[in-house]
């Protein structure tokens, strides 16, 4: 089985790859972490994406798709992989099909309005790292002592910005994958459990 995860920053894709993944024995392949374990090895494109990403770059498509290759070559991948993070542009998707097929691409809908809330109410501790959500945790303060903070990147002007980029970048894929048939849609305005449920549902129907 080889699929990929579509989803808004903030859908929870990181969160539904892993219980997938887990579920149907295929490797989860988070275009970050292979990203940063290319440059933590050294490797040709590894050292290729470094001088881009030092310089403040984007890493440009090819090497990127050199990276994919690599990695679903490797045995982990044998029964199956599952992208979370990748492809996020048409071309990149246009690219993937002339080095492997996919299965099946199951997208995450969840409104703008709930991903800003979700997202922007987020809070983190500084000293264990665990997170919270102020509709939930009503302590500045987090079990561990911490002073809790925001992200930067959660602040939800900034949250705007990475969901318009999303919808002019990403969001074409929806499309690209429905006209071939591959497009599954699952409401992630729901608890994870639920929408777990869905995606193995739709997945096995």
């Amino acid at each position: 089985m080889k699929m990929i995860l579509l989803g808004p920053p903030g859908a929870g894709k990181g969160t539904q790859a892993k219980g997938i993944a887990a579920r149907y024995g295929i490797a989860h392949i988070s275009t970050g972490d292979m990203l940063r374990a290319e440059v933590r090895e050294g490797t040709p494109l590894g050292r290729e994406a470094k001088a881009y990403m030092d310089k403040g770059q984007l890493v440009p498509d090819e090497v990127i798709i050199g990276m994919v290759k690599n990695r679903i070559a490797a045995p982990d991948c044998q029964n199956g992989f599952l992208f979370d993070g990748f492809p996020r542009t048409t071309a990149q998707a246009e690219a993937l099909e002339k080095i492997t097929d996919i299965d099946r691409v199951i997208d995450i809908e969840v409104p703008d309005e709930r991903l800003i809330a979700r997202i922007s109410g987020r809070r983190m501790c500084p000293l264990c790292g665990a997170t919270y959500h102020v509709s939930t945790y009503g302590s500045s303060h987090c079990a561990c002592g911490g002073v809790l903070y925001q992200r930067d990147d959660d602040r939800a002007e900034t949250v705007a910005v990475r969901l318009t980029e999303y919808h002019k970048k990403t969001a074409p894929l929806i499309d690209f994958y429905a006209q071939r048939g591959k497009l599954l849609t699952v409401n992630g305005d729901a608890p994870v459990d639920a929408v777990a449920e869905e995606i193995a549902r739709e997945l096995e129907a």
